[in-house]
C-alpha cells in the first residue's frame, strides 16, 4: 500500500473531544480544522478484517493480512496508576478479560474494575441518552436502532446518521470520567453502513482524552506540550479514494512530540503520519503488525486501551484490540509531564470533514469502560 500524507483542512461544522471541531453539547455549531493523514490502496476481504501492506516514501511497513482471536493474560489498573502488564510486555488478549466473567455483559457494570456500561436497551427514545452519557452532539442525527441488522446484541444500539453535505460535522456521545484515571480500556461493537464512500477527514470511531475539552469546547489545532492534553481516537482513515472504505485503522493522537499541528497517526506497521519517511522512537519492544481494514455492513468488538506515562518516563502506551486480537500497540510514548493530565472523557464519534458522496451511518452497542482489559462480549 503506497502511503501519501497531505494536510487537509477542514471547514465550518459542529464537534467535540474526538480531534474534530469545536462545538457545544446536545446540538449544532462551531469551526474548525481538520488534520493531516495517510492514504491507502485497496485492500479486500470476504468477512474479517481486510489486511494491507505499507510502503511510504523513504520508508516502508507491513504486508497484508490479519485476523481476530487469541489468548493471553489479564491486566489491572486503578486511579491515580497503572498495574501488570500494561506498563511493558505482553498485554492480554482473547476471552480473558471482566467480560469472560459475564455472559452477554450481564451484569458487567457491577464489576469493580468497571466505571461505565451501556447496551443501549434502557432507552424508550433518543433522548434519553443524555440521561447516562454526559454530553450528546448533533442530536438530531442520533437515534435507537431497532431493526436486528443493525443491533449487535439484543434488541437496540445507539445509530449516528452523517447527511449528505460538503460541510465538517460530528456526531458523537461523551463520558465524563470521575475520578480521573491514568489508564482506561473501552471496549464497544460497531459496524459502517456501505458505502461510507468519504475521503479525508473522518474521526469515525472511539475517543480517550486527558483535557482535550475545556468546558464542552474542544480544542484542535492546539498541540498537546506535556501540561495540556493529550488525545487517543482509535477511527479509520482513507486517503484517497482508491482505498478500500473504510480506510486503514490507525490511533490518531495528540502528544507532546505530534509531528502536525493537527495530530498524528500511529499505524499499526509503525508508521507515523505526516513524515512517514522519519522513524518514531516506539522503543525496543514495539511489534509491526499489519495494516487492517474492517469489511463495510459487519460487526466487530473493538477496544481502545490508553495508559498516561509516569511523569519524566517514556512507560506510556496505546493499544487496541479487534474482536480480542491485539491489532495495534504503541509502547515508549511520552504523553503528560505532569501527574495531574489525567484521562477526563471518553466518546463515541462519527465524523466527516465533507460527506459529498451519500448519506452514512454507523452503529454502536455494548459499551463498557474500564480500569482493566475488558475482552469480547462472552457467550
Amino acid at each position: 500500500m503506497k502511503l501519501l500524507w497531505a494536510l487537509v483542512l477542514g471547514v465550518a461544522g459542529a464537534g467535540l473531544g474526538c480531534g474534530s471541531t469545536q462545538g457545544s453539547a446536545v446540538g449544532s455549531g462551531g469551526i474548525g480544522v481538520g488534520q493531516g493523514g495517510a492514504a491507502g490502496s485497496p485492500s479486500t476481504s470476504n468477512g474479517g478484517v481486510a489486511g494491507s501492506g505499507a510502503t511510504a516514501t523513504g520508508g516502508a511497513a507491513g504486508s497484508a493480512t490479519t485476523s481476530t482471536g487469541g489468548v493471553a493474560g489479564s491486566a489491572s489498573t486503578s486511579t491515580g496508576g497503572a498495574a501488570g502488564s500494561t506498563a511493558s510486555g505482553a498485554l492480554p488478549e482473547g476471552n480473558t478479560g471482566i467480560a469472560s466473567k459475564y455472559p452477554g455483559d450481564v451484569g458487567i457494570a457491577g464489576d469493580s474494575a468497571v466505571i461505565f456500561a451501556d447496551d443501549f436497551e434502557s432507552y424508550a427514545q433518543a433522548a434519553d441518552i443524555a440521561k447516562r452519557w454526559d454530553n450528546m452532539y448533533q442530536n438530531q442525527y442520533v437515534s435507537i436502532a431497532t431493526a436486528a441488522a443493525n443491533v449487535y446484541a439484543g434488541k437496540q444500539a445507539i445509530e449516528f446518521t452523517l447527511p449528505q453535505e460538503t460541510a465538517e460535522l460530528s456526531d458523537a456521545v461523551e463520558k465524563i470520567v470521575s475520578p480521573e484515571l491514568d489508564v482506561l480500556f473501552l471496549r464497544y461493537y460497531s459496524k459502517f453502513q456501505p458505502p461510507y464512500d468519504v475521503v479525508g477527514s473522518s474521526h469515525n470511531g472511539s475517543s480517550i482524552s486527558a483535557h482535550y475539552e475545556v468546558g464542552y469546547t474542544s480544542t484542535p489545532g492546539v498541540p498537546a506540550n506535556g501540561t495540556n492534553k493529550f488525545l487517543a481516537n482509535l477511527e479509520n482513515w482513507r486517503g484517497d479514494a482508491t482505498t478500500v472504505s473504510p480506510g486503514d485503522l490507525n490511533i490518531y493522537v495528540y502528544h507532546p512530540l505530534q509531528r502536525s499541528q493537527w495530530g498524528d497517526h500511529f499505524f499499526p506497521t509503525g508508521l507515523v503520519m505526516p513524515n512517514t519517511s522519519i522513524p518514531f522512537d516506539f522503543g525496543p519492544d514495539f511489534v509491526s503488525r499489519p495494516d487492517i481494514i474492517p469489511v463495510l455492513d459487519q460487526w466487530y468488538g473493538y477496544e481502545l486501551m490508553v495508559k498516561a506515562n509516569t511523569p519524566g518516563q517514556t512507560d506510556g502506551r496505546i493499544a487496541a484490540w479487534v474482536d480480542g486480537k491485539l491489532v495495534m500497540d504503541f509502547p515508549n510514548l511520552r504523553l503528560r509531564d505532569v501527574a495531574s493530565l489525567t484521562i477526563d472523557r471518553f466518546a463515541l464519534c462519527f465524523h466527516i470533514g465533507s460527506n459529498p458522496n451519500g448519506e452514512s451511518k454507523k452503529w454502536y452497542d455494548n459499551v463498557v469502560a474500564a480500569k482493566s482489559y475488558i475482552g469480547p462480549m462472552a457467550k
